[in-house]
């Protein structure tokens, strides 16, 4: 008897994944291999592998990324200071590489030809997952049964799940579509699809508490970076798996770190989803408030640019390119001064900069001073401000002859 091909899912527990194990054993006659990659986000692995194997799964592997991902995606991304469109923090984006890169060294220890996700045909992800394979295992097979089967909705899933007898993996009216890792969680479909619709964040938020029941006090904290890493907190020396969740719980309780936004995807459409990432937000305004004071102002602003640069290639899941290998070595040299300590107060979802501190700070208050000094002669201003000006007024002089 021959041995069936082998099959590598990327497998949540969540509605998607729950449909596509009996759907792949009616109509593919595969040994699957269910793969939960953990990156922090709350879930009962071992009640995940008991419903992978009763819905078909011969194997599970549930694997401990999350390490992983906080030091060689998330810093080196907040070292950027990437934020797609200016605002989202990719959350979801920055975890889409290590879980392809996971899903690629099962399908090689198993010898599986093929990997399976479960990303629809209209998102990001389905992208992000099959450029991170096509990088990193280019002869593997990519099966995306969004793009295959007959389902179109996530009420035909449901449908689906019923008839088969699977238990549905949350409360049928309250199907909110959300990803949850050790950064953020994101919510989308239902009432989020209407931008007109006012989210009721007392129901809809899992970590951040909404405005109304955050503390009437504010409290203050203080952030040590080391060449742009975050490496303290509160004078603690903490790893950064351990700092983020101690941020996590921190921001969530005076209302950090929520956005509703409405992004462009890159297939096109626009779509709406509310995010939070209380650790984030506040490793994002620290790191940028200590940059203020220890880069120069090209360093600075170049960066601004190219930033906007790598929070596209991450939204895009283009992070094993080497475009992004490239810009990540400029990041890299311009935070080598970025060590210093950063103090803010969080208060009823605010982030207040209360001071900032370092050896490697270019703020010089003897320069600077509104007062007398003895180190800036100001009648230089003058022949600067004439060559500064030259073109303008050579312009002027010509144009208006």
């Amino acid at each position: 008897m021959d041995k069936k091909e082998k099959v590598v899912l990327a497998y949540s527990g969540g509605l998607d994944t729950s449909v596509i194990i009996p759907w792949l054993k009616e109509n593919y006659d595969f040994e699957v291999i269910a793969v939960s990659v953990d990156i922090g986000q709350k879930d009962d692995f071992e009640a995940i592998a008991k419903k992978a194997k009763e819905s078909g799964a011969s194997k599970f592997f549930a694997i401990d990324k999350t390490k992983e991902l906080v030091e060689e995606y998330i810093f080196p991304m907040l070292k950027s200071g990437a934020k797609y469109e200016n605002k989202y923090l990719l959350g979801t984006s920055i975890a889409r590489p290590i879980i392809a890169k996971t899903l690629v060294e099962v399908a090689k220890a198993e010898g599986a030809k093929y990997i399976v996700h479960g990303a629809t045909g209209k998102g990001n992800d389905q992208v992000r997952f099959e450029l991170g394979i096509k990088a990193l295992a280019p002869n593997i097979k990519i099966i995306a049964p969004w793009r295959i089967w007959d389902i179109k909705s996530r009420k035909q899933e449901i449908e689906y799940l019923k008839s088969k007898g699977i238990e549905l993996p949350f409360k049928e009216n309250s199907s909110y579509s959300r990803d949850e890792n050790l950064f953020h969680i994101s919510h989308e479909g239902l009432d989020l699809e209407s931008p007109s619709n006012t989210p009721d964040y007392s129901s809809l938020l899992q970590w951040v508490k909404p405005l109304e029941e955050t503390p009437d006090e504010g409290e203050t904290i203080q952030i040590d970076f080391e060449k742009g890493v975050p490496t303290k907190l509160n004078g603690e020396s903490i790893d950064g798996v351990t700092l983020i969740k101690k941020l996590n719980d921190i921001g969530s309780k005076h209302g950090v770190g929520v956005i509703d936004l409405v992004e462009n995807r890159l297939v096109g459409m626009k779509s709406r989803g509310v995010y939070e990432t209380p650790a984030g937000t506040i490793l994002y305004f620290a790191h940028e408030e200590l940059e203020r004071i220890c880069l120069d102002k090209e360093t600075f602003q170049a960066k601004e640019n190219l930033s906007n640069y790598m929070a596209k290639l991450i939204y895009n899941g283009q992070w094993f390119t080497t475009y992004r290998k490239a810009l990540s070595a400029f990041f890299d040299v311009s935070q080598e001064f970025v060590t210093g300590s950063v103090k803010l107060k969080l208060y009823k979802g605010n982030i207040i900069l209360k001071g900032l501190d370092s050896d490697y700070s270019l703020y010089s208050e003897e320069f600077s001073t509104f007062d007398e000094d003895e180190v800036y002669n100001q009648k230089d201003a003058e022949g600067f401000i004439n060559l500064f000006g030259l073109p303008l007024k050579i312009e002027a002089l010509l144009r208006n002859k």
